[in-house]
Formats: C-alpha cells, sequence, structure tokens
C-alpha cells in the first residue's frame, strides 16, 4: 500500500474507489478495533495483554486483529517468549488518507517522489559546531568543515552545522508538456546547540533553485528522549530527534506545514527550464535566530525518511 511521511507520522493514502480502502474502512469501522490500533499506537503488545485491556475474550481480540491485519492497519510478529513464541502487533500507519472520486473532467493529478539520503549534498558552506555521523560512527571530526568532504559523507544519517547550507541537486523527472501543481519538501530537522538545548530557536531557511522559499524557526535542538531510531551507541545528551517539515510551493505562494511563509509561487522556480531540481537548506548568516540546524536521515531519530521531493503534476 502506498505510503508517505506527514508531519503527524506515517500516512497511508488510498484512493475511495479501490478493494484496498473498502478493506481498511470496514476495519475502522469497529470501536474495539480502533480501540486496539490506540493501544500499539506507541507500544507492541501481545493477543493476550490486547484483550486485557479490551476486557474482552481473547477469540475476539484475536479476530479483530486478523481484520486489522489483513486490510494492512496491523502487522504481527513471533517474538521469544517465556513458554515457547507468543504473537506481538505493532500499528504501521499513523494517518490514513483516502481519496474521494473525483467528477470527470478534472485533472488527473500524478505525483513523482524522488528520496536524497541527507549525505549526499552536491555543495556545503558551514561554521562549526559541524559534523556528520553514519549508522555506526561518526565521519570524519568533530567541527571540522573538512570533514564534510569526505568521501564517506554519502553514508551520512545525521549532519549538523551552525550556520551556513547544504545543496542538493534531485533529477528533474517531470514529463514533457504537463503543467506543476506543487512542489513539496520533507525532512527531519531541528537547531543544532552543543549537545542539545530545549530553547535554542534558530530561523531555517529553505531556497528551491536558487530562490528562498521561506523560513521555519525551530525551537529547540531535541535531546534527552532517545529517537525512536536513533543508534544506541550515540549518547543521549546528543542532539536525538528532529520534526518533520513541510515546505510547499504552488500557484498561490510558498507554506510551510500548511501556513504561508512567502509569496514565491511556482512561477519564480522555473522548474520546466532546467534538467535538475537544487534544494539548499541552511542558516542565514544575518538571521535573527542562528542557531544551527540538525538534518536526520532514515536511520536517525524519529521518522524512517531521507530529504523527500515530491512533484505533483497533471497532464496539459
Amino acid at each position: 500500500m502506498p505510503e508517505e511521511i506527514t508531519p503527524h507520522g506515517r500516512a497511508l493514502r488510498l484512493s475511495a474507489n479501490t478493494p484496498e480502502a473498502r478493506r481498511v474502512l470496514k476495519a475502522l469501522a469497529s470501536e474495539s478495533r480502533l480501540r486496539i490500533l490506540e493501544l500499539i499506537s506507541h507500544e507492541l503488545l501481545n493477543v493476550s495483554e490486547i484483550a486485557e485491556a479490551l476486557d474482552s475474550p481473547i477469540s475476539t481480540a484475536t479476530r479483530d486483529i486478523s481484520i486489522l491485519e489483513e486490510a494492512g492497519l496491523l502487522r504481527s510478529e513471533l517474538k521469544p517468549a517465556s513458554r515457547g513464541l507468543q504473537k506481538v502487533c505493532m500499528r504501521v500507519h499513523d494517518v490514513i488518507l483516502i481519496e474521494l472520486p473525483a467528477r470527470k473532467g478534472e485533472p488527473d493529478q500524478r505525483e513523482i517522489e524522488i528520496s536524497m539520503p541527507v549525505g549526499a549534498y552536491a555543495e556545503c558552506e558551514v561554521t562549526p559546531t559541524c559534523g556528520l555521523t553514519s549508522e555506526t560512527s561518526i565521519i570524519g571530526l568533530f567541527d571540522d568543515p573538512a570533514s564534510f568532504y569526505e568521501p564517506d559523507r554519502v553514508q551520512a544519517q545525521l549532519i549538523w552545522f551552525h550556520q551556513g547550507f547544504v545543496s542538493y541537486r534531485f533529477p528533474n523527472r517531470l514529463p514533457p508538456q504537463v503543467t506543476i501543481d506543487s512542489v513539496r519538501l520533507s525532512l527531519e530537522l531541528c537547531s543544532e546547540a552543543p549537545l542539545h538545548h530545549d530553547d535554542w530557536p534558530s530561523d531555517i531557511m529553505v531556497w528551491i533553485n536558487d530562490v528562498e522559499i521561506g523560513t521555519w524557526t525551530s525551537p529547540a535542538d531535541f535531546g534527552g528522549q532517545r529517537g525512536r531510531l536513533t543508534p544506541d551507541w550515540w549518547e543521549s545528551r546528543n542532539s536525538q530527534y528532529g520534526l518533520l517539515k513541510v515546505w510547499q510551493v504552488n500557484g498561490d505562494g510558498s507554506f510551510v506545514d500548511g501556513l504561508e511563509v512567502s509569496s514565491v509561487s511556482l512561477e519564480d522556480l522555473h522548474l520546466a527550464d532546467r534538467d535538475t531540481i537544487s534544494v539548499r537548506i541552511g542558516v542565514k548568516e544575518d538571521a535573527e535566530n542562528v542557531g544551527g540546524v540538525n538534518i536526520f536521515g532514515r536511520r536517525f531519530g524519529n521518522y524512517a525518511q531521507d530529504i523527500v521531493l515530491r512533484l505533483r503534476y497533471h497532464q496539459g
């Protein structure tokens, strides 16, 4: 089933007139099954624990779990227990998006998605504090801008710097003679403080094709509580996770999480004129809050994704 990452977590997107959507809607049409999805939103539970929490027979809980699993909303695994194996359940999605059928004559929207590893930047200009780490080890040296040119930088799962930028080049895969409806960029990021800091604002800017799209002010460098994906060897006193933010540009302007941040529109980006789409992420030297930036990859932080660019378009 198609999945995307939103600011509210992992989202399942379905068209209403498909068998998959009908199975999902049927599975959700039950108070007990909704309660099961709530129970396993942040922890793994076995069938007996679910039945006990619902105050229902194990047979009833087993039937509901089977329906949720068939709909793709729940995944179960066998784990070792004190006596043999036990079946534990986990929730697959946090958000369900059902696209209702469009009237005939409405544009047939399509989407291109490109995922870029955080270490695959084409250009950079950074100042300390700065550094990179892979899933298993530090890359280069701490607070050494030259480390951002190490060959192993492409393996980075977390990069950080106080001021400056990293710039990525995405291939422009838009077909010829289409109308672009929106460009959307999503990534997990936060401020960069020494170790971490709960009150450390930073004005993080995004540029597309060298055009300033808009700024998001990160409130903190989040630490103290481990990120869901952050490796165990990375000390908890360091930055642990960020927030998933979405920059979007359409015909009306530019937005961060749906809130307008500038009047820059698609026309200003000249997307059809280029073979690549440049995306720059950074903190300007003259920003009101120069608090650095951490950018998280799919194996660090809370969200299993890299930097994702989505181009939505329709024919004509």
